[in-house]
């Protein structure tokens, strides 16, 4: 009778242990989700404020052609571009990216510099009216562009859509 109580306690504490590492992972699991959707969030707001500052950039080059602004108006809101522009790219290095997605993140950030870069020879072609200026934006921004969608298909892929 001691032996049948024995296996009998053994296999509640088996059962006790499997039931507490299953609950274990499930919380883990919920855990890793729950910073995954905090990440993307965090991420997404970025994005969007990129989005938002970039169309005011070029909403006041438009005004610039059609001279709504004087060149010194659109070089007072690039200096106050390019300080937002920063701002953005520290907010890269605040996140916390699940380490399947650090590579999305990085060419993400690679993207927004090169923007940031061709904005630079863009507001230098205003200034000076060296064609070269014009020519780097101009390809800069394509490799910006290029980065982007090679971000968006790593971050697609981490996430499992892609």
């Amino acid at each position: 009778m001691k032996s049948g109580r024995k296996s009998t306690y053994a296999a509640i504490g088996i059962g006790i242990v499997v039931i507490a590492l299953a609950s274990f992972f499930v919380y883990s699991a919920d855990q890793a989700k729950a910073r995954g959707f905090s990440f993307g969030n965090q991420l997404q707001a970025i994005q969007d404020q990129l989005k938002q500052t970039q169309n005011e950039f070029y909403s006041k080059k438009i005004m610039l052609d059609e001279k709504d602004i004087t060149t010194e108006e659109f070089l007072r809101f690039a200096d106050e571009h390019f300080e937002k522009m920063n701002q953005i790219m520290a907010k890269y290095d605040e996140l916390m990216p699940p380490e399947s997605f650090s590579s999305s993140v990085k060419l993400f950030k690679m993207s927004t510099q090169k923007q940031i870069e061709s904005d630079q020879f863009l507001v230098e072609w205003i200034r000076n009216g060296d064609e070269s200026n014009k020519i780097r934006s101009d390809l800069l921004l394509q490799e910006s562009f290029e980065s982007e969608m090679a971000a968006l298909a790593s971050y697609e892929k981490a996430r499992g859509t892609g």
